[in-house]
């Protein structure tokens, strides 16, 4: 925004919940999960001081019950075990230049592809034992997808921390797909062959319908968290640069409350798009559309659970969650840095 221009003290939010004609379910594995995924990042100790406050405002644990619902006792911990290393890596690259978030995340993407790797990291050992739980049971497509999603993730959040050392807001069109990778949405999609215990062929993926409806549900992820995550993300500065309000207020001469409201009616849009590719998907013939079928369902509980969760949690809106989904107005807070 311009230096002669008051900012605004709040923004209002779209209320996208109507919009979603997904339903929402919650994991009834939650507790028993969520404890045990709990006490064993805990036991590692990869985050203090705000930090390690502001992870657990997070509620990572229930993040995946809201968005994983079908997953199994044993699946849900192991879900729950990944997010809290994505949450881990977000929250230490928040933090670090170009070539530090590449060094984590080459850490990272080594434990994952080397049972033998052992660089003596935290991050290894968490990496080591979600890796033990994982891939035996992931079947080929699944493991070959999540690696490479591994990949694309690990440049992403590496993008994102040279693109906030050099003060830089992309345009739109390089916004959406680098925020697909660095948001951790798509790769949040991985893990679904191994939860349901059927591996989506190349084929089914690679499908135009399939992957129009595929990153449809990607993007309402990447456009719902922005809008809900931008206070905390202005309040530092920098970080709200990879935020699609900046992007749009950049590029399009919108101030806040008009870029808040086109992320509404671009939700709407994604919605449409997903409903319209679903339509035109194809029959792979009875056991492959069960298959089919059951991963669109894994697409539709991740983005109707992410809405329940992001007002369930604390990560956004602090104590005031509750308050902010019945009035959908969010004060903003202080700056904690100059603004970009």
């Amino acid at each position: 925004m311009h230096s002669n221009v008051t900012p605004p003290r709040s923004y209002r939010l779209p209320d996208l919940h109507p919009m979603c004609t997904f339903r929402a379910r919650f994991n009834v594995h939650h507790d028993e999960a969520a404890a045990s995924s709990k006490a064993q990042f805990l036991s590692c100790n990869p985050l203090k001081g705000k930090q390690l406050d502001y992870f657990k405002e997070g509620g990572c644990e229930l993040l995946c019950a809201w968005t994983y619902p079908y997953a199994g006792l044993q699946q849900l911990r192991t879900v729950c075990d990944f997010m809290n290393i994505l949450f881990t890596i977000d929250a230490i690259t928040d933090e670090q230049s170009g070539p530090d978030a590449l060094a984590t995340g080459m850490c990272f993407l080594n434990t994952l592809k080397d049972e033998t790797f052992d660089d003596g990291s935290i991050l290894c050992q968490m990496t080591k034992d979600f890796r033990r739980r994982f891939f035996p049971y992931a079947g080929p497509a699944t493991t070959h997808r999540f690696l490479k999603h591994s990949e694309d993730y690990v440049l992403g959040f590496v993008q994102e921390a040279e693109l906030r050392g050099q003060r830089i807001v992309l345009d739109l069109a390089s916004y959406e797909p680098l925020r697909r990778e660095n948001s951790g949405a798509r790769y949040a999609f991985g893990p679904f062959g191994y939860l349901l215990g059927m591996d989506l062929p190349d084929e089914i993926f690679e499908h135009p319908a399939y992957m129009e409806m595929y990153d449809a549900a990607v993007d309402m992820i990447c456009w719902s968290n922005d809008v809900y995550s931008y206070d905390v993300e202005q309040a530092m500065g920098p970080h709200a640069g990879n935020n699609i309000l900046t992007v749009l207020q950049r590029e399009e001469g919108l101030d806040l409350q008009a870029a808040s409201d086109r992320v509404g009616v671009h939700f709407q849009e994604l919605v449409d798009r997903f409903s319209d590719a679903k339509a035109r998907l194809p029959s792979f013939g009875k056991e492959l559309d069960e298959v089919t079928a059951n991963h669109i369902m894994a697409m539709e509980a991740w983005v109707a659970g992410n809405l329940e969760w992001s007002f369930g949690t604390r990560r956004y809106f602090g104590k005031n969650n509750a308050k902010v989904r019945e009035t959908l107005v969010v004060e903003l807070s202080l700056p904690r840095t100059q603004e970009i």
